[in-house]
């Protein structure tokens, strides 16, 4: 599949800010079953992107800005070539051996219920994969889809408690049940196009997506998309990994002085119906 993705960013300050230093993971890398054609990245004031490769082999991008600075649009634009894999992930930068993926952070640190959960959703499964795709099936089922009560702060075990959130609840709640069991887990930040695409996640965003990939050995690393219920198929564009949310977010960074800040998003992913000729 030819998918096209156009994701713009604003900010605006009231009065203006007096810098700003952003981190952007906003860049696919190819790998096997995808394939990007074009990808660009431009920030609305004159400042020099600085390109480097983050500690999980994600592509960022770092700036800084003195202001005064009334608005600041970051716009991001591109084509991928996708192709479906069945979730399974070859052919990325690995920096670091499976087992780092077992560690608990804040925002996946599971509580009694949690474990309870997953122990009980794979009850009778001996096999890695089922385990997995049993864990993936019972939490599409325990979790209600609800962008209200959750945001990008809100941990595993608070989205569990609640038994509501967007994507990156789901992805949290995955990998921290799936580490529990022993299983290598970490978290995707991407886009997905098409009807799965969810109604957004806990920053708003309308086609930005998250789920979560775990080790299978035999087959190396495999992606579970719980909100969905699916393993990524060539609906998906993979763009970062980490831990947790904090480790692959699209956006991050800080701002200085200024007043109130209003944040908007706009992403558009879709088929573009030309496909690589070769």
């Amino acid at each position: 599949m030819r998918i096209r993705v156009n994701h713009a960013t604003v900010y605006r300050y009231d009065p203006p800010a007096l810098g700003a230093i952003q981190i952007l993971r906003l860049t696919p890398r190819s790998h096997d079953g995808q394939y990007v054609v074009s990808w660009r990245i431009d920030v609305s004031e004159s400042c020099r992107l600085q390109a480097h490769d983050d500690a999980f082999g994600n592509l960022t991008h770092t700036f800084a800005l003195d202001g005064p600075i009334a608005e600041l649009r970051v716009l991001v634009e591109g084509e991928v070539e996708t192709q479906d894999t069945s979730g399974v992930v070859r052919g990325t930068v690995e920096r670091f051996h499976p087992s780092l993926y077992l560690r608990q952070t804040e925002l996946t640190e599971p509580h009694g219920e949690l474990r309870g959960f997953a122990e009980q959703a794979t009850t009778g499964l001996s096999d890695r994969l089922e385990k997995l795709h049993g864990l993936m099936g019972a939490l599409n089922a325990a979790m209600t889809y609800d962008p209200d009560p959750t945001q990008p702060s809100t941990s595993a075990r608070e989205a569990f408690e609640l038994k509501r959130g967007v994507c990156q609840d789901y992805a949290h709640i995955f990998a921290a049940c799936a580490r529990h069991l022993s299983i290598p887990t970490r978290y995707v930040s991407g886009y997905l196009v098409g009807d799965g695409a969810t109604p957004g996640d806990g920053a708003g965003h309308q086609a930005g997506h998250a789920w979560a990939e775990a080790y299978v050995e035999g087959l190396g690393w495999v992606g579970f998309d719980a909100t969905n219920d699916v393993c990524p198929t060539d609906s998906y564009v993979r763009v970062a990994v980490g831990l947790d949310y904090l480790g692959a977010a699209p956006v991050r960074g800080n701002r200085y002085g200024g007043g109130e800040e209003k944040l908007s998003v706009a992403i558009t992913v879709d088929q573009s119906g030309r496909q690589i000729q070769g």
